[in-house]
């Protein structure tokens, strides 16, 4: 390896695993392809309704089967190779991307198609979602490396964030959503193509105990009676729900506030992803895991004050400033939360967990999404963000107060697992 490899796997180690690699590969090619459909279905769905309330709807039916469902998702993923799961989610995802593409090209797409194909997708994610997070110690051949990959996966998310949506809305004011739709479905042939190339240690099956409701009611008395994680899953909750309702409410301002287009959605997306992608970058390169309670008690306060900055604003580069700190402060809030969670979590509940921060998180957002639309349509799209922007200070204060005493409980359990040295 020249010294120029060997730097790079010094500074991201999780680049040294080949299972990794190829998923990194294939991820980032499908993630630019998601992120352009995510784009091309808020605007498609604005233009044939005109409505904010249409827009909370469609964000609703997209992402609450993983309210409902990512539990039991959980138990599946702790009962079932993660990696076969990981390749049937995929594959369906596919083909709800081509469908999109397919009514889209022929004319006849009509928004309760849009509904239909959105539960769908929502459907799939319950199950993709814990899988996927669960999958990553999988994929890295030293346990240490395993906080970097989970890094270097929230910069490829959001390096995706901000390529995605630029070429998304390019192509939505040049050609059209459906092409945006037809793209995404074929990305999705590169990470099943890195899948089937992975080298994966055969599935040990564990033996199951107890029926699936009462494995599930083990994964929530798990992490609700540990003061750490269940502080985590609150203010993960309370960021979903109230923080990421600017997702819908975007085309909105890009076309009502700022009069301008799908180009002008597509800069404002790419300007959150800038923020997320910066953030993602600085989190790969940290070298411990100390100090990640400080960013999670932060990220929510850099979240609120962009969104109080992206609401005020009737000026197009000071809302794309605004948006470099809704990005950021997104990303840090997701990306931080799941390195805690993924460091601490005992094996045989991994999947579990990781499906209660996925209800935490995506599950949280569809509600939020609906009250969103239902609150904009009442008393605006500016002064239901600020109303987000001020939730996410609060529940960033609240949860700093309380990081001493959880900080206490957590260090033991790094020294036992060995992921640090002796911090006492």
């Amino acid at each position: 390896m020249t010294s120029e490899g060997t730097q790079k796997t010094q500074l991201l180690p999780a680049l040294r695993s080949k299972n990794y690699r190829l998923f990194f590969a294939g991820q980032g090619i499908s993630l630019i392809g998601t992120w352009m459909t995510q784009l091309a279905t808020i605007w498609l769905v604005y233009s044939l309704t005109n409505s904010p309330l249409m827009l909370g709807v469609v964000g609703f039916t997209s992402q609450i089967p993983s309210f409902f469902l990512a539990p039991f998702g959980g138990v599946f993923v702790d009962r079932f190779s993660r990696y076969r799961t990981l390749i049937g989610t995929q594959i369906m995802a596919m083909i709800q991307s081509l469908a999109l593409a397919v009514l889209a090209l022929t004319g006849v797409i009509q928004i309760w198609h849009i509904i239909a194909l959105s539960l769908f997708q929502g459907f799939i994610n319950a199950l993709d979602a814990p899988a996927r997070q669960a999958f990553v110690p999988e994929l890295v051949e030293r346990r240490e490396d395993l906080a970097n990959a989970i890094a270097i996966n929230s910069t490829m998310i959001n390096g995706a964030r901000l390529i995605g949506p630029a070429i998304g809305g390019l192509l939505i004011a040049r050609v059209g959503a459906a092409y945006c739709f037809l793209i995404d479905g074929l990305s999705y042939i590169a990470v099943i193509a890195a899948l089937l190339a992975m080298k994966v240690k055969p599935w040990r099956f564990s033996v199951a105990r107890g029926n699936p409701l009462q494995q599930v009611r083990e994964g929530f008395v798990y992490a609700f009676s540990f003061p750490p994680i269940r502080a985590i899953l609150l203010l993960s909750t309370l960021v979903s729900l109230m923080g990421l309702q600017n997702t819908i409410l975007v085309p909105i301002f890009a076309e009502d506030i700022l009069k301008g287009g799908a180009e002008t959605l597509g800069f404002l997306m790419a300007a959150s992803g800038v923020g997320a992608l910066s953030g993602g970058i600085y989190l790969a390169t940290r070298q411990t895991i100390l100090g990640v309670g400080k960013l999670i008690a932060l990220a929510p306060t850099i979240l609120g004050v962009g969104l109080i900055g992206f609401s005020l604003s009737k000026f197009l580069p000071l809302s794309l400033f605004a948006m470099l700190f809704v990005g950021l402060g997104t990303i840090l809030q997701i990306a931080s939360s799941n390195t805690f969670l993924q460091t601490i979590v005992e094996e045989d509940k991994r999947g579990r967990l990781m499906s209660l921060y996925t209800m935490s998180f995506l599950g949280m957002i569809p509600l939020g999404n609906l009250m969103g639309g239902v609150v904009a349509s009442h008393i605006g799209a500016a002064n239901t963000l600020i109303i987000d922007g001020i939730a996410c200070i609060i529940g960033s204060v609240i949860f700093y107060r309380q990081l001493p005493a959880l900080t206490k409980i957590v260090l033991p359990i790094y020294e036992q697992k060995g992921i640090v040295k002796s911090v006492r």
